[in-house]
């Protein structure tokens, strides 16, 4: 079950989500009308729903999914960034998933590292891409390490928190090192939790 649970994203099907969409018609056949496919093809919403399900955040509130991705998806075409609403949009469901109900402990991204994140953000026909000397994704990597190891008796899984527009970038990064590390933004916690830094990852010189 664990290995599904890993590896579900890569089993949801265009059937699987042609499914879905006839069971939230079911209840509301007007944002479904509304969304697929004058907004979105059902190919894209797979891709977003893939991306939520990757990060284990569950899909089970489609309607929410579905309306923000109306209220986005007009402006907004890239898969990528509409899961990030998504994911804001569902910070209730996240918050309940990685909270003890009233506080969270996290890691937290130095200013330094966000900024060095968003300057090397780089667009081409394929999506957004991250231009990063090697050398300086290193230094983050063994920044994240070290923080996880300081606070490994706090916290069981350690969630590190970024800024809302830096999230999917460093999330991406540090995939590639550490790809069951849970990133959140702000914008994903219910305001009403106290959120408790017990460390902030930082380049050393």
């Amino acid at each position: 079950s664990e290995v599904i649970k890993r590896h579900i994203h890569e089993l949801v099907s265009r059937q699987d989500i042609n499914i879905l969409l006839q069971n939230v018609g079911k209840v509301n056949q007007a944002i479904v009308d509304d969304v697929i496919p004058s907004v979105i093809s059902v190919s894209d919403l797979q891709k977003i729903l893939m991306n939520l399900l990757k990060e284990g955040v569950p899909i089970r509130d489609m309607e929410s999914i579905l309306e923000t991705i109306g209220d986005q998806g007009m402006v907004i075409k890239d898969t990528d960034m509409l899961t990030e609403y998504v994911r804001q949009k569902l910070k209730r469901t996240i918050t309940r998933k990685y909270t003890d109900g009233s506080s969270i402990k996290v890691i937290s991204l130095d200013q330094g590292i966000e900024n060095t994140i968003l300057n090397s953000a780089k667009k081409s026909e394929h999506g957004t891409y991250l231009a990063i000397e090697p050398q300086i994704v290193q230094r983050i990597v063994e920044g994240v390490t070290e923080q996880i190891e300081k606070v490994k008796e706090l916290i069981h899984q350690p969630v590190i928190l970024t800024s809302p527009i830096v999230r999917i970038y460093f999330k991406r990064l540090i995939d590639q090192f550490m790809p069951n590390l849970t990133v959140l933004s702000f914008n994903e916690i219910d305001t009403n939790i106290q959120i408790q830094a017990i460390g902030v990852i930082q380049i050393k010189d």
